[in-house]
């Protein structure tokens, strides 16, 4: 088995292509960086489907008679990498085969030693459609825009984190020698005590086999699953999901019981947003005579970097970064040399204070430059 590999945090499937909003990416390409300096083979790439968004957009379509939800959520996937090859590792979502199965045995088995349970509670029903709203939010529905509700009793799947301890400990985030992010702990802990766990939506995993027709496991908790899912047919025991400080806050209760499954141990690396716009800018590039690794350091580095700099990094930082990846990039060696291995170490504890450290910069780049090609790897990366 291998011992850590990094996954993206499933990639909400919304209407953006990865040529618009290569941020999108980020946590994408970071696994991607650290799997290949890991010497790990591709792993798929993780999407988020299940979303009340996407079902309005399926039942908005024209073509919604002709076209499944499934080869709706399909297509837009594929759109998102084109005109470029699919991922070498392949896609993976929150409502394939193997991760609906991987869920209802979980779901089963954690029924059976009661940390979920099923409870006949108060929600809000839209009057038209019958979407649940919750259990107590008001306003027009999200799902067909009536204004009309009633309030009816409806089992649900529940998790009652009372006695559960903190959303967040030190040991769920993947970062050696990095501060702790207390204030993520605080924001994440704000979440409710007792989560709602079974949603009304038209795609997702199917709870009907638990005896609550009608109802999906909510996406927040389903995403964890599909890491799981992936990991397990990777052979990874120490799975980690690439997130945003902000993304973490806001699914971490909902994982609580999702994170561990047998030996297989999952947590968090955390990565800051990149500010892609001042990147883009092609006259950085002259200015620093870089355009030959202008691909290398969007695509590559600054994903590396966001992973240093977990706040978010500062657009004024980005000429100093594309200056220091240049030179790291001439002074590459050939071979990699005997910093490898210790880099590795460093990439598997999530140790990412060697993205600023000029020789095992140039020791990453060399191994990179040896497995991939001098052109870059062969992967459909967005």
């Amino acid at each position: 088995m291998n011992d850590v590999v990094y996954f993206n945090g499933p990639v909400q499937n919304g209407d953006f292509t990865f040529a618009e909003r290569p941020g999108k990416a980020a946590g994408i390409r970071l696994a991607e960086a650290l799997n290949t300096l890991l010497g790990v083979a591709p792993v798929p790439h993780l999407w988020n489907t299940v979303t009340l968004a996407g079902d309005v957009r399926h039942r908005r379509a024209a073509d919604r008679n002709t076209i499944s939800r499934l080869q709706r959520e399909e297509q837009a996937i594929a759109a998102k990498y084109a005109p470029g090859p699919a991922p070498a590792g392949g896609l993976l979502t929150d409502a394939d085969p193997q991760v609906n199965s991987l869920a209802l045995t979980m779901i089963r088995a954690l029924l059976a030693d009661g940390m979920l349970t099923v409870r006949d509670l108060p929600v809000r029903l839209c009057a038209r459609c019958g979407h649940m709203a919750g259990t107590c939010t008001a306003g027009d529905c999200r799902s067909c825009g009536h204004d009309g509700a009633r309030v009816a009793r409806r089992p649900l799947l529940v998790f009652d984190r009372t006695a559960h301890g903190p959303v967040l400990e030190r040991d769920d985030i993947h970062a050696a020698g990095a501060r702790t992010p207390s204030h993520l702990f605080s924001i994440a802990h704000h979440a409710p005590q007792l989560l709602v766990l079974s949603r009304t939506r038209d795609h997702g995993v199917d709870l009907a086999p638990l005896g609550l027709e009608g109802m999906v496991l909510d996406p927040r908790a389903g995403l964890h699953i599909a890491v799981l899912a992936a990991a397990g047919e990777q052979g990874a025991v120490r799975p980690v999901m690439t997130v945003t400080d902000n993304a973490a806050a806001h699914v971490a209760a909902y994982g609580i019981p999702f994170r561990q499954h047998g030996a297989v141990r999952l947590r968090y690396a955390l990565h800051g947003k990149i500010p892609y716009e001042t990147a883009a800018s092609g006259h950085l590039y002259e200015v620093h005579r870089a355009q030959a690794v202008r691909d290398l350091f969007t695509d590559w580095y600054l994903p590396l970097c966001a992973a240093r700099e977990r706040a978010g990094m500062n657009a004024a930082r980005i000429p100093a970064l594309l200056k220091f990846l240049r030179r790291a990039y001439l002074a590459r060696p050939t071979p990699p040399g005997d910093l490898l291995a210790d880099l590795r170490h460093r990439a598997a504890a999530g140790d990412m204070r060697w993205v600023t450290d000029t020789r095992a910069l140039a020791c990453a780049l060399s191994h990179r430059e040896t497995t991939t090609g001098p052109a870059g790897p062969k992967r459909g990366a967005p």
